[in-house]
């Protein structure tokens, strides 16, 4: 019976921590400059934009466009590998991608780029790059782009970045 309580317990934390989680970020989304805890992020969806956008034109493809909505994903997904120190997609119990996007309003289907260390938008965007899974998203079929970065006292301060890529 402890053990039930636990979960439930745990289960409505996680969803109240969610909740307070996006309206803080719902608020800020005008903000280039956003607070995460102890840390701080910002958007680098301007710095980032015109390479995404130049590999794409070399392969014949449409530009992308900066998406607000997909800034605020970056953001938030930044922010949270920041604050937990690791470089992982899903954070968390019951954590997945798609729900994520989803409940931020991000315009699917979606594809999303992490990063760790890089002290710039080009050193990031070249890590994505020399990867073939994070390329494909790149060059995929979407239309808005997101990319953020974010630092965190509880994690060494270390840039963790983030690509959010919206249909």
């Amino acid at each position: 019976m402890q053990h039930r309580q636990f979960f439930i317990r745990r289960r409505a934390l996680l969803r109240a921590g969610g909740f307070l989680s996006l309206g803080v970020l719902a608020g800020c989304t005008t903000s280039n400059l956003l607070s995460t805890g102890e840390g701080s992020g910002s958007d680098q969806t301007t710095a980032t934009l015109g390479y995404v956008n130049a590999l794409r034109k070399d392969r014949g493809m449409t530009s992308l466009v900066h998406d607000p909505v997909a800034s605020v994903a970056a953001l938030s997904q930044a922010a949270r590998m920041a604050r937990v120190g690791k470089m992982q997609h899903n954070i968390g119990w019951r954590d997945n991608f798609y729900d994520r996007m989803k409940s931020q309003g991000v315009t699917l289907p979606a594809a999303e780029n992490i990063a760790m260390g890089q002290d710039d938008a080009e050193s990031a965007y070249n890590a994505w790059f020399h990867s073939p899974k994070h390329l494909e998203n790149m060059l995929g079929n979407y239309r808005g782009l997101g990319v953020a970065v974010a630092q965190n006292s509880a994690s060494g301060n270390r840039p963790f970045w983030a690509m959010v890529l919206s249909g």
